[in-house]
């Protein structure tokens, strides 16, 4: 069966694509290797086209998709996604929309790519990092940037100074509509609700390091991407061409190679023609 980029997780080398995926973010990016582990395997059990049941998260680090849209705004243009992050726009209330809906479904659906998900999720750590720092006073941990992701940065705030303070107190009381999208964290086997205490070691150990402090954040040297054509002299908005390019990321995503330029940049009119090749190919 054909590997669909936007939707597909399919073959036997699942498992290695997956690690050399967050082996690349790593090094792109500089956060901790052994912390991206822990946080794709705590959310999606290392399955990259995971969806939750309870919300709209998707993927191997389960954004939702108001945190996906804010991340890719921010960060997508480094590493090759210019196409989305220009088309993503803020909002009065400060949130996120995506004009054309065919291009806010292409750039959701990266969410289940292996490689991007894992680029924005250590930027969202990069980020978190800064902002839990210079909030509480210490060195961020692993287990820290892990609430950021699970609470938002706000939540993981109230949750990490509250806890300084009463480490007894409960989370579901503190935290009511995460405790109900996400039950088994905030409630025992037998109903009762865990302390922020409790939850938090809870995802210490399932984290597998200790709470240890992330290594500092390096500036990442290149940009994913750098000298790849998108569709080497073609029209931007040609219907052949965006199919010429879809199936070309299809060919080469089945034969193996996975280097940077897998992430290609489109135009906005050729990320939603190819998208749409992609969709009425069906995998």
């Amino acid at each position: 069966m054909p590997f669909n980029p936007l939707t597909s997780t399919t073959g036997s080398n699942v498992g290695g694509s997956i690690q050399s995926a967050i082996a690349f973010a790593s090094q792109k990016t500089g956060v901790d290797f052994h912390y991206l582990m822990g946080q794709a395997q705590l959310e999606s059990g290392m399955r990259a086209n995971a969806h939750s049941a309870a919300s709209s998260a998707s993927g191997l680090y389960q954004f939702i998709e108001q945190s996906w849209l804010k991340v890719v705004k921010q960060h997508g243009a480094e590493h090759g996604l210019d196409w989305a992050a220009n088309a993503i726009s803020t909002s009065g209330s400060g949130r996120m929309t995506v004009s054309d809906p065919a291009t806010r479904r292409a750039i959701l659906d990266l969410r289940n790519d292996p490689q991007t998900a894992s680029l924005m999720a250590a930027e969202h750590a990069s980020d978190n990092k800064t902002a839990i720092e210079s909030s509480i006073g210490r060195d961020a941990t692993s287990t820290d940037l892990y609430m950021a992701h699970f609470l938002g940065l706000g939540g993981a705030r109230s949750f990490l100074k509250t806890m300084a303070q009463n480490p007894d107190a409960s989370g579901a009381a503190m935290f009511p509509t995460a405790a109900h999208a996400n039950r088994s964290v905030f409630y025992t086997a037998a109903g009762q609700p865990r302390t922020l205490a409790q939850i938090y070691a809870r995802f210490t150990d399932k984290l597998g390091q200790g709470g240890i402090a992330i290594p500092p954040i390096q500036l990442a040297a290149t940009k994913l991407g750098d000298g790849a054509d998108v569709i080497p002299g073609a029209s931007e908005t040609s219907t052949a061409d965006a199919a010429s390019w879809a199936r070309a990321t299809i060919d080469r995503l089945n034969s193996g190679r996975t280097e940077t330029a897998s992430l290609l940049r489109p135009t906005p009119n050729t990320a939603r023609l190819a998208y749409m090749m992609l969709a009425s190919m069906g995998g």
